[in-house]
């Protein structure tokens, strides 16, 4: 007698079949977190560490994007943050002392644009690779492009520390184990007995980042345009005490 697999079963089988193998290349990832540590400017560096090492962490994210309240929405309107980035007049539209009016004038000093992220991304790639049009690929442009609205976020500056910093943030709210290499290394470069401050920066950035709201999940449009400390009391993003502790000037520290 021939048997008829249930509904169930059949769609469990797909999918298995569709679930991304997710195999990580960790020769190349720490090949390409070398170059990171000698030039922390070399940003194509975090992207060869993502690709090399995420696997499946685009997917896991994509799905607990539509499991949120507001994440079918988002989904199905496929905003492009970095056109609302790019977009200096609507920017400047925004009202004084918002994320958005934040982010530009961040950008701004530090002389840097979404259009960088961009460039950065499609180094090493083949052509049309970053902009396919795929849910995944769509939810991997998003959190590449607020990078630095997450930075505006958490208040780390772009120095040596800032970054590692954000990076160590920005594992928990990923959970991409290119985020943990990266701060990992910026972590073991800061060691020896002067590195302590730079140390604790890192672990607060860890556990700030585990505490905090889900930030992928939030319609950016909203934010850019909502009162920066608001934002951060609501997304439960806590002072950087620890960061904020070593001087400026200081915050570039040299390797152990």
């Amino acid at each position: 007698m021939t048997s008829v697999a249930s509904p169930v079963n059949a769609r469990a089988r797909v999918r298995r079949r569709a679930r991304p193998a997710g195999r990580r290349d960790y020769g190349r990832a720490l090949k390409a977190l070398s170059r990171l540590l000698a030039d922390k400017e070399d940003t194509a560096q975090v992207f060869e560490i993502m690709r090399a090492l995420n696997g499946g962490a685009g997917r896991q994210n994509y799905l607990r994007l539509l499991s949120t309240p507001e994440g079918g929405r988002l989904a199905y309107e496929h905003v492009e943050l970095a056109d609302l980035l790019m977009n200096r007049g609507w920017l400047a539209s925004l009202p004084a002392g918002s994320v958005g009016a934040a982010y530009a004038a961040f950008t701004s000093a530090e002389q840097i644009s979404a259009e960088g992220l961009i460039a950065e991304s499609r180094k090493g790639v083949a052509d049309g690779e970053v902009e396919r049009a795929h849910p995944y690929a769509w939810f991997g442009r998003r959190i590449r492009d607020v990078h630095d609205v997450w930075h505006v976020l958490t208040g780390y500056g772009r120095d040596s520390l800032g970054e590692v910093c954000l990076v160590a943030f920005s594992y928990h709210q990923t959970r991409g184990l290119g985020w943990a290499l990266i701060g990992l290394g910026g972590y073991l470069r800061t060691g020896g007995r002067d590195g302590a401050p730079y140390r604790a920066a890192i672990r607060e950035a860890w556990r700030r980042g585990k505490a905090a709201a889900w930030l992928p999940g939030e319609d950016y449009e909203r934010l850019l345009a909502e009162p920066l400390e608001a934002a951060r009391r609501r997304l439960g993003i806590t002072p950087a005490v620890a960061y904020e502790a070593v001087p400026g000037e200081a915050r570039n520290p040299p390797p152990a």
